[in-house]
């Protein structure tokens, strides 16, 4: 598909009724998909404050929450065009998809893309003259990998290379750049610390393009699903699920039995409460096939989306309450 051709004012070419501008934009934006950004940006703000030593700022950490969100939403945006001209966006899927409904057209959707990157450039801009130049390289560093994610004469998405890129934006990036707006320099802690949140990340994007095999490959766009196909899609999926907690558990008990500074809390092992929700979703994954409800595959990306957000706060809780706890024992 290559336009969108009018057919009527109340109805779209899905065949659908024309919604309100809020419901347009609104499923345009993709609001779901934020958690993977703003997630890390939470994580290394606390990681700041109870590891780095960092006095909370709050117009700090807002201007990084919203900066990350206005970035990603205008590379989704632009994700969007792309892939609906390139035809490979011909399918309204249940949570997204507001230009392949007819909803928004492809210009519009442009516009709005590039008018969400420039509103978190200028965000970036305003935190880079508060903290300093480090804020500055990460920062275009974040932009690059969002535009030439799916934009430029090297498409990182169309060239198996995507999963890598939500990795470093949502996770090292992400991380390592509310680190530095609360504390002023770099750390290894919050780039590394950050991985497992980064690796559920790349299982949302995974989840879409294992979905999305088929009219990948005929489009000719490579993806890590599109080359493991859809057997070495499930054990990928497996690794991006799971080793998350084994991550967590791992670097746990070495940095308490080694004595690793910084150490990472017995608290973190909270994020095991989300496990029944990542076996769930890796069931849902197995039964692809012969699910009851096919839009349990279909919106798998989605309810990766959650697991994501439910590691994530509870990975972030759990420094907050190792601090608790330290506190109250001393």
């Amino acid at each position: 598909m290559t336009g969108n051709p009018a057919i009527g004012d109340d109805l779209t070419p899905a065949g659908e009724a024309r919604p309100g501008f809020v419901k347009t934009w609104w499923v345009a934006m993709r609001p779901f998909a934020l958690p993977a950004s703003t997630m890390p940006v939470i994580f290394g703000s606390v990681l700041a404050v109870t590891l780095g030593g960092a006095g909370f700022s709050l117009p700090l950490f807002l201007g990084a929450f919203f900066g990350m969100a206005f970035l990603h939403t205008g590379a989704n945006l632009l994700n969007d065009v792309y892939d609906f001209k390139k035809g490979l966006d011909a399918r309204v899927n249940p949570v997204s998809g507001a230009v392949v409904r007819g909803w928004v057209t492809p210009r519009q959707a442009l516009i709005a893309g590039w008018l969400f990157l420039g509103l978190g450039s200028a965000i970036g801009s305003l935190l880079v003259a508060a903290v300093g130049l480090p804020v500055l390289w990460l920062g275009i560093a974040g932009v690059a990998v969002g535009v030439l994610y799916s934009f430029g004469p090297f498409e990182l998405k169309f060239n198996a290379l995507g999963d890598l890129a939500v990795f470093t934006n949502f996770a090292v990036l992400g991380a390592l750049g509310a680190w530095t707006v609360q504390t002023g320099s770099v750390s290894w802690v919050p780039a590394v610390w950050a991985v497992p949140i980064g690796l559920l990340v790349a299982a949302i994007l995974h989840a879409n393009n294992w979905r999305d095999i088929m009219s990948d490959t005929a489009g000719g766009i490579r993806t890590v699903a599109s080359i493991l196909g859809d057997r070495g899609s499930v054990f990928y999926y497996a690794c991006l699920l799971f080793i998350p907690y084994v991550f967590v558990a791992g670097w746990a008990a070495f940095s308490l039995a080694s004595g690793l500074a910084p150490r990472m809390p017995l608290a973190a092992l909270l994020v095991f409460v989300s496990l029944p929700l990542a076996l769930k979703l890796f069931h849902r994954g197995l039964r692809r096939r012969s699910a009851e409800n096919p839009i349990d595959f279909l919106a798998l990306d989605g309810a990766t989306a959650q697991l994501n957000m439910a590691f994530g706060l509870l990975y972030t809780a759990s420094f907050g309450v190792d601090v608790l706890v330290r506190w109250l024992l001393a």
